[in-house]
């Protein structure tokens, strides 16, 4: 029997980059993409797609039932600085929608899900370098209060239920294709478009900001790896600490300059500073390393390659 996959936000920066891969593992009829609006109409003309409000427990479960659906990815959530202008909006969404696929899962309808938490689980009091599997979690956002909770009801279903649920804490996300959804990492997706099309930047940032960040290539591969593990390599349902690289805004335009040597770089630091300052400069992802075998293959300089040379294509420069 063939892995029957609905993606749940499969329009936004993550899930419509998941949607393609999976879609080129598993092939198109088997990976059902489904958000609340056809915004995202590459992914909308591409495969099998549903509207499904994420926040409606009857939409999903005929989603699911229609398509004998065994796994779901759910990737719809308000980000960090959205969640701090929407903090009720926030909450329901990030919440509720996880409670939806869990007692699906609860109650056989499905057999495996995929939950994305992040590094605002964690707070000022965490340990900043190297933050490590298990510590001090106090956030101080929205955004990572509902993914902090989110881990523990993951954990919770898992211990009395037997649900298999796997999670990742996403770092900052960097990517080409898709355009940012609004966190506090945006600014290292931002910064090279404007590199390309202005050659110049202003930063929401102070220029030594350093946070753990990720190329979208990594994220997805995160993502797979996780999924298709053996369920007994899964030691942490909660979800496991994943680190790509880590670097400050100073840093990602020192990179930038090495092949557009005239970009310039402002700082105007806005509310998402006190964002960033809550949370890790780097992370300690030894436990996925050893459980599950993962490993990054993009530094900044690879990045800042990529990044530049696709979005000069993108935008015809």
């Amino acid at each position: 029997m063939s892995t029957r996959i609905l993606i749940i936000g499969a329009c936004g920066q993550i899930g419509s980059e998941l949607t393609f891969k999976l879609r080129e593992i598993y092939g198109d009829d088997n990976v059902v993409a489904s958000d609340i609006s056809y915004n995202n109409l590459e992914v909308v003309n591409s495969g099998i797609f549903e509207i499904i409000d994420a926040m409606d427990y009857a939409s999903v479960k005929v989603c699911v039932e229609k398509y004998n659906i065994d796994t779901v990815y759910l990737m719809a959530a308000m980000l960090s600085a959205t969640g701090e202008k929407y903090p009720m909006k926030a909450w329901d969404l990030n919440t509720s929608s996880l409670f939806h696929v869990l007692n699906l899962a609860k109650s056989k309808f499905i057999k495996k899900v995929f939950w994305p938490s992040s590094i605002a689980v964690f707070g000022p009091s965490t340990p900043k370098k190297e933050t490590p599997q298990y510590t001090t979690m106090e956030p101080t956002t929205v955004y990572g209060i509902t993914k902090q909770v989110g881990e523990r009801w993951c954990e919770y279903y898992n211990q009395k239920y037997g649900v298999d649920v796997r999670g990742i804490r996403y770092p900052g996300i960097i990517s080409w294709k898709t355009l940012p959804g609004g966190g506090t990492t945006d600014y290292a997706v931002e910064i090279y478009h404007e590199a390309v099309k202005n050659k110049a930047y202003e930063c929401f940032l102070s220029e030594d900001t350093a946070l753990p960040m990720l190329f979208m290539d990594d994220a997805i591969k995160a993502t797979v790896d996780i999924m298709t593990a053996d369920n007994d390599d899964i030691k942490i349902r909660s979800s496991y600490n994943l680190a790509g690289i880590t670097f400050t805004p100073k840093e990602i335009a020192a990179s930038i300059q090495k092949y557009i040597p005239d970009f310039k770089i402002t700082y105007k630091p806005d509310f998402r500073q006190e964002i960033a300052d809550s949370w890790p400069q780097s992370i300690d992802d030894t436990t996925a390393r050893k459980d599950w075998n993962w490993k990054h293959d993009f530094d900044l300089d690879a990045i800042t390659k990529e990044m530049l040379m696709q979005l000069g294509e993108k935008y015809n420069i």
